[in-house]
């Protein structure tokens, strides 16, 4: 599932998921993504969703990662195989080892902006 990078999350980034986010409470090393359309409406992750990302943290086993794929950041849940992580698609589908370079960060909190 693609997502769009943000910006550092201790920045103030005009977004309505993390208008009332205490940024104070994030490391330098955390920034934010949005969540892509290709989300399922209904499910445990939308559109428009805010990622706090933290690029500092080690990844392990069943952690929502974001990685650079061709280019792009895209949302994946780890699975650890012994000494090996694969990177598997949220939605389902291929999956993908990386390397240290495609690997960002480990997702740390997730934001939501209701419609009323």
């Amino acid at each position: 599932m693609r997502v769009t990078y943000l910006g550092p999350a201790v920045v103030g980034i005009d977004h309505p998921a993390v208008a009332e986010m205490d940024r104070r409470k994030f490391t330098p090393s955390c920034f934010l993504v949005e969540i892509s359309e290709e989300a399922h409406p209904g499910g445990p992750l939308m559109e428009g969703d805010v990622l706090v990302v933290d690029e500092a943290r080690s990844l392990g086993h069943a952690d929502l990662v974001v990685a650079e794929i061709e280019g792009e950041y895209r949302l994946f849940k780890s699975h650890r195989a012994g000494s090996r992580c694969r990177l598997l698609p949220p939605n389902g589908g291929q999956g993908y080892f990386v390397n240290a370079q495609q690997f960002k960060g480990v997702v740390v909190r997730q934001a939501r902006c209701w419609a009323v």
